[in-house]
């Protein structure tokens, strides 16, 4: 669903405010019609994280002003959901992207990634790219992919969100656990 964009700007100022009374920060805003009606998803964020605590708050705080001024969503009942925009957030905003700088990302595009200016062959019909973001600058994205520095106006990105990784741990060198063991094996006596 489609709301107007001074509906929308009413939502976000309400939301702005709720948010950063709880210490948090609007991420997102969705209106949107789902099968049990229209439903508002508003994602919150904060630097430490996003906790079932704070997303209670929001919807309380929300619940109440949007109760209170019946002109901010016109129209029939809805669903209000706030939650975090989970660990693989979608990107749409150069704010969105800036805070993602050196991590892996993925972007869909409706153009190829040849036509933005890769040269190598097999990207002529590629229109989709899994690689770590480089730089924000402007309203453009920055990435190394392979020797090669690609640009992509953000303009141009149809889709995006943070590619979640499980880091895996460090293995040790084979001598560092033979010594582990010994000194284990002495402790013992």
């Amino acid at each position: 669903m489609i709301v107007s964009p001074e509906v929308l700007q009413n939502i976000t100022s309400v939301a702005d405010a709720v948010a950063k009374k709880e210490g948090v920060e609007i991420y997102d805003i969705e209106f949107t019609t789902g099968p049990d009606g229209r439903v508002l998803r508003v994602y919150i964020d904060k630097e430490a994280g996003i906790g079932i605590d704070e997303c209670s708050k929001v919807a309380r705080g929300l619940n109440e002003m949007l109760d209170a001024d019946e002109n901010i969503i016109p129209g029939a009942n809805y669903h209000l959901e706030v939650s975090s925009p989970g660990v693989e957030r979608p990107l749409k905003t150069v704010k969105h992207f800036s805070k993602v700088i050196g991590k892996k990302i993925w972007i869909k595009l409706d153009k190829s990634l040849f036509d933005f200016g890769l040269q190598n062959p097999k990207f002529k019909i590629a229109k989709q790219l899994t690689e770590v973001l480089s730089e924000v600058e402007n309203a453009d994205l920055k990435f190394k992919v392979e020797d090669e520095v690609l640009t992509i106006p953000i303009s141009a990105v149809s889709k995006s969100h943070v590619v979640f990784e499980i880091a895996e741990p460090e293995k040790k060198d084979k001598k560092d656990n033979k010594k582990e063991k010994k000194d284990h094996k002495k402790n013992k006596n």
